[in-house]
């Protein structure tokens, strides 16, 4: 792919630990600084499911394809950061008898896991919570559509809430950091300007590609979209879902996927189109991202931008590890 060709496809990213993860259509590309100063990078290749079965790129179809590849490959960079840090821990009693129990499948075992909490977590919190009220308020009068903007209000405020709390720990708040630098990096590159520091630092921690931005204009289209299905289904079978919890919650967690569809293709839109409508339609989502990212410093936007090169161009020159990562001094990087 030609340098052309690549400025103008979207350059997505993720702050990971102490770093930046981007990737391009073809490369994704981790960098992370260690204590010391030095920066170490990896790159790997990444191929999107829609090439080898193109139905999972049709519109619709690949919002909930790439919710579902973010939080696998999110995941797994988490993982590579922490490893790539050099900072090794003792493990716990968990990780000790899974590597008994599995041996070199127990890193897989873990990422399982941890990827069947966060789900279950996620139901719990968007899904589960915020419908307890459906039925009381249906028999209190209410219409299913009040209802469901009750729900939505509910999920959005559990969101604001998770996010805020979150973002008080100081871990997180540096990691925020990195989310802003990789934004900026973002920026930079999308307006082709030279990859420094001091240019990216030009640009605004707010990105309407961002992922907090399709969590928050999800959670909005889903109040509309629920509340017309809810209609449809009482006036065609009689049957009120605001009156059953269970099968209420069975058909959100069913149409989660065509929701997640819906909201990708909404910021996909939102994101490249410039009028006074789309400003004003995403305006919400980038003032969310105020709990999500933190003005970066020079030296995490150099990170980040290590990163992008990675992932446009290849590795860059330096010594090697062993597991085949580059090493950048602090004072080359």
């Amino acid at each position: 792919m030609s340098k052309d060709q690549q400025k103008k496809v979207d350059i997505g990213g993720q702050a990971v630990l102490e770093g930046v993860m981007m990737k391009a259509p073809e490369y994704i590309a981790i960098a992370v600084r260690r204590p010391n100063g030095d920066i170490v990078v990896k790159r790997e290749s990444h191929q999107s499911p829609a090439k080898k079965h193109k139905w999972m790129g049709w519109p619709f179809i690949r919002g909930a394809v790439n919710m579902a590849l973010m939080l696998k490959l999110g995941m797994q960079v988490l993982e590579d950061s922490s490893t790539m840090l050099g900072e090794s821990e003792e493990p716990d009693k968990l990780e000790k008898w899974l590597e008994k129990k599995f041996g070199t499948k127990a890193e897989k075992v873990m990422m399982g896991i941890a990827m069947a909490l966060a789900v279950i977590l996620s139901v719990g919190l968007f899904v589960l919570l915020p419908n307890l009220p459906a039925k009381a308020l249906r028999q209190a009068g209410w219409s299913l559509t009040s209802v469901n903007l009750i729900s939505g209000l509910i999920r959005t405020a559990i969101l604001l809430a998770y996010l805020w709390i979150v973002g008080l720990q100081k871990d997180m708040r540096r990691t925020f950091q990195y989310h802003g630098s990789e934004h900026k990096t973002v920026y930079c590159h999308e307006h082709e300007l030279p990859l420094t520091p001091q240019n990216a630092q030009k640009f605004s921690c707010l990105h309407p590609r961002c992922g907090t931005s399709f969590l928050l204009l999800t959670f909005i289209l889903s109040i509309v979209f629920y509340s017309v299905i809810d209609q449809v289904i009482l006036n065609t079978t009689g049957f009120d879902l605001g009156q059953n919890y269970l099968m209420r919650i069975l058909t959100r967690l069913l149409l989660l996927p065509l929701v997640a569809g819906i909201g990708y293709e909404a910021l996909k839109a939102l994101a490249h189109a410039e009028t006074p409508l789309t400003r004003a339609l995403r305006w919400p989502g980038m003032q969310l991202q105020r709990l999500t990212t933190r003005q970066p410093t020079d030296e995490m936007c150099e990170v980040a931008i290590v990163a992008m090169n990675a992932a446009l161009h290849g590795l860059p020159e330096g010594e090697t590890t062993p597991e085949g990562w580059v090493l950048l001094p602090k004072e080359a990087a």
